[in-house]
């Protein structure tokens, strides 16, 4: 008697779950099988193409293919192609190739590059007293608390943007690659970044048992600073001790020699940029899915706690080309960023909407448009890159652009990255300007309170490729 009361309550308790709203009934499951018909010759064919080979491979627009050229009417003149390797430094290079047009034209050079290894020393041991000093802002929060939850995630990372650059820039001044080389860790940052965030997180927990006990602010301050010599250490290990003092000459493109020079970074910095004024290079956004000709500014998007945060004015789209254009025909270069691996043929180094076909391939219909791609996550900016060129039609308007890359001479067209217009409008997300080249009306919305975003929004997506 009792086993069949448990096999009765059993019974039931299996119907009611199968009855269970929202489920997939057989009934459902007789209709959802319908868009799938495995006796239909194309769709027989489909199937064995899909399975049997990349999807990208078969979605590929032969038709599109025939449209590629890379000549532009307006380019910068730039030189040589740099490769941050297995790193999310894109940003850095990306801030660094902006400006080095400017050192190799003052100096007559065939090529130069600024040490991206020197600034990213300091970038990630400045993330982390960002971190260290959050995580004191935030001791008393619970864990599950939404900052704390944010800050245990991801404690550092190598994604940036040009606030990153700028910020550090100013503070510890540039050197020559030269002077700073690249080493196995700052080409393949993967371990180097997981030790550190293991000891941050480690460091976290520890900052908030010191507030829990009731430890007097000096004394966590004291630890912080601790904490950071470990870091430090981890840093110099991996990627070498940065020089507070150097010697350099510069050695023209004709191969005369110039006069060797003692020059602490700062020094350097001022004598190869000049009177430099970053706050001269302005942000431009398009992000649909928020107000246009507001100023936005991302809460805790900075590398440097008394740096600025990333702050941008939203722009439509053909409001930022107008301002992109002008700076090109100056010959001046732009810190830009996009979603690149939308509709990306790397192997042509070729981007168009209409590069891969996937709704005739799967016979359904993709239809957000970049606002909800933004809002649900699936598009944001994902890499940084130089924006050098653009090519335009009879009436001066722009039918495709051109970006210097950071993956290396081998990657894409000899590593620059060709791309339509059209493109632009969907995928294209923040381009830096000098004021320069911007109206006055759209310069004056920098007079406005910047709306504060949290530092969880979709637009917190920092180029890290």
């Amino acid at each position: 008697m009792r086993n069949l009361i448990i096999l009765t309550i059993l019974f039931f308790a299996f119907s009611a779950n199968a009855q269970q709203k929202g489920s997939i009934t057989p009934d459902n499951l007789k209709v959802i099988k319908q868009s799938y018909n495995k006796n239909d010759a194309a769709t027989k064919a489909l199937t064995n193409a899909l399975t049997n080979n990349d999807v990208k491979d078969i979605a590929l627009n032969r038709y599109n293919l025939n449209t590629i050229e890379h000549n532009f009417k307006y380019k910068v003149d730039v030189k040589g192609i740099s490769n941050q390797k297995h790193s999310g430094r894109c940003w850095m290079f990306t801030s660094m190739n902006v400006l080095r047009p400017i050192v190799i034209d003052k100096y007559n050079l065939g090529n130069f590059e600024f040490s991206h290894n020197y600034l990213y020393f300091w970038d990630i041991l400045e993330k982390s007293n960002l971190y260290l000093e959050a995580q004191i802002k935030y001791a008393g929060k619970p864990m599950d608390d939404k900052y704390v939850t944010y800050l245990f995630k991801s404690p550092v990372g190598d994604g940036g943007v040009w606030n990153s650059f700028t910020n550090l820039a100013e503070k510890y001044g540039l050197v020559p690659k030269e002077v700073f080389t690249e080493t196995n860790s700052s080409n393949n940052t993967t371990w180097m970044i997981r030790i550190i965030n293991r000891k941050l997180r480690e460091d976290g927990l520890s900052i908030r048992k010191m507030y829990a006990d009731k430890a007097k602010a000096k004394d966590i301050e004291a630890a912080k600073v601790k904490m950071l010599g470990d870091i430090y250490r981890i840093l110099a290990l991996n990627l070498g001790e940065p020089p507070t003092e150097f010697t350099y000459r510069f050695v023209d493109k004709s191969g005369k020699i110039g006069e060797t020079k003692t020059y602490t970074p700062k020094s350097f910095m001022k004598e190869v940029l000049g009177d430099i004024n970053f706050s001269d290079y302005i942000m431009l956004m398009n992000d649909p899915s928020r107000e246009y000709y507001k100023l936005y500014e991302i809460e805790y998007d900075r590398n440097v706690m008394e740096g600025t945060n990333w702050k941008y004015i939203n722009l439509p789209s053909d409001e930022i080309k107008k301002f992109a254009v002008a700076s090109i025909k100056a010959n001046t270069a732009m810190y830009a960023s996009c979603d690149v691996g939308k509709q990306f043929n790397g192997d042509l180094g070729y981007s168009d909407i209409n590069n891969y076909d996937f709704e005739s391939l799967y016979g359904i219909k993709f239809r957000m448009d970049k606002a909800q791609r933004i809002i649900t996550r699936e598009s944001g900016s994902s890499h940084g890159m130089a924006l050098i060129a653009v090519d335009t039609d009879d009436n001066d308007k722009p039918v495709k652009w051109q970006f210097e890359n950071s993956w290396g001479s081998s990657s894409g067209h000899n590593g620059y990255l060709t791309f339509t217009d059209d493109w632009f409008s969907e995928y294209m997300f923040r381009v830096v300007v000098k004021k320069e080249f911007i109206d006055t009306k759209i310069l004056k919305i920098l007079e406005q309170k910047s709306i504060v975003l949290p530092p969880w929004d979709p637009m917190f997506r920092a180029d890290d490729k």
